[in-house]
């Protein structure tokens, strides 16, 4: 009886938690806790992704520079946890600038199954990363699980995969 009442109790805890639209997120190096909000939308399922494709490709080319796809949906906790390391870790943050960054939305409202067809089946989950050569060819196909430490993404795992496909 015991052990349901505290399954009852992490429950509702956590139902609260999925209520409110913010959950606790790992801190990035050198800072406190810090709170994922569910409710920012990091994605947009309206965007023309083959167009901001097509647009990163142009500006690639002209930048030298590789293009990552960033693939998930505001559904997602673990999207939400990188964006934040990609937002408050000043190393990440500084290696992203070496590539044209595209958000790539995957929820009920967009699959974009069109454009996604395009590339590697994405068979681990979300996010997923994409390394775009500068004419759009992919060159790495990134599970960001293999990114992770427990119950967040290692900044110097992600830093390790930044420095190596830029």
């Amino acid at each position: 009886m015991k052990l349901l009442s505290i399954a009852l109790g992490l429950s509702l805890v956590s139902f609260a938690c999925a209520q409110d639209g913010v959950k606790e997120a790992p801190p990035a190096r050198g800072t406190g806790t810090q709170k994922v909000d569910m409710n920012e939308k990091i994605f947009d399922p309206k965007r023309d992704t083959a167009k901001d494709i097509a647009d990163a490709v142009t500006k690639a080319g002209k930048e030298n520079k590789h293009i990552l796809l960033d693939v998930g949906g505001n559904w997602c906790i673990w999207c939400h946890r990188l964006d934040m390391l990609f937002k408050s870790d000043k190393d990440v943050a500084s290696l992203l600038k070496k590539y044209v960054v595209v958000k790539v939305n995957f929820s009920p409202d967009n699959e974009n199954k069109a454009v996604l067809a395009n590339y590697p089946a994405i068979t681990t989950g979300y996010p997923h990363l994409f390394v775009l050569d500068k004419t759009g060819k992919v060159i790495q196909d990134q599970d960001t699980g293999l990114l992770e430490s427990g119950d967040h993404h290692d900044p110097a795992k992600v830093i390790e995969f930044l420095k190596k496909w830029k």
